[in-house]
């Protein structure tokens, strides 16, 4: 793409000398359409390749995004009935929140944030923001583990008795600059880090009652979806 933008720079002063556009449309066989109409063929040629692969790159993080989605829930499903996904509970600290997926297991449960990325990411868990870099593409984005802390705590409140773990998935291919947090992991990871949460004895004599509880908390009405793409928007 930069070589065809290279000619067309060097292409502009000889073509618009008269001599040379002559012997360009005689040479190239182009003799009904001038340089300019020439020039413009170029341009809408190299617009639509840029714009189609513009369109490739959000197409294949669209469906590679929902492959990880699908990976996510289908390795929860297999651990424990008890799961729930992208429901939006009341806020710890006022408003709502929206988590990405909640699992029961026998030793509490699994308040999960899902990322999707490819590339190298950079970030600790202290840190307010991480950074992920692929190829060229370089950008920043909110530490995951802190903001998905809110959404732990929010459920946290519905069951005050029950243990809440705060979980990071990635999905896509990525890479960390150091060894990540204990409780961020890639999506090949889940089953076995759920599976350490499952043995060993039961915290809470009653977990059909929990489970119940946190159900009966989550608010699936068309206002409450409404209201939080309007606080999402507003932040």
């Amino acid at each position: 793409m930069v070589s065809m933008v290279r000619i067309l720079l060097t292409a502009l002063p000889l073509l618009a000398m008269p001599g040379v556009a002559a012997h360009s449309q005689q040479a190239t066989g182009i003799t009904s359409v001038g340089p300019a109409m020439f020039l413009f063929t170029l341009a809408a040629a190299m617009i639509l390749v840029l714009v189609f692969r513009s369109t490739a790159r959000h197409l294949t993080r669209y469906f590679t995004s929902r492959i990880g989605q699908f990976r996510i829930r289908r390795a929860l499903r297999a651990r424990s009935p008890e799961v729930l996904h992208d429901f939006i509970l009341p806020g710890a600290y006022g408003g709502l929140a929206k988590i990405d997926h909640a699992i029961m297991t026998a030793g509490g449960i699994l308040c999960i944030r899902s990322v999707h990325v490819n590339g190298v990411v950079f970030g600790g868990d202290d840190e307010a923001q991480w950074t992920n870099v692929d190829g060229v593409a370089r950008r920043r984005f909110l530490n995951p583990l802190i903001q998905n802390e809110g959404r732990r705590r929010a459920l946290q409140n519905v069951v005050p008795d029950v243990p809440v773990a705060n979980l990071v998935v990635f999905t896509g291919d990525v890479e960390f600059s150091t060894p990540p947090p204990g409780n961020v992991i890639r999506v090949s990871q889940l089953e076995s880090f759920v599976a350490k949460f499952i043995f060993g004895p039961s915290k809470i004599d009653d977990w059909h009652a929990v489970w119940m509880s946190v159900r009966s908390a989550v608010l699936d009405d068309e206002a409450t979806r409404h209201d939080f793409s309007a606080q999402i928007g507003f932040g």
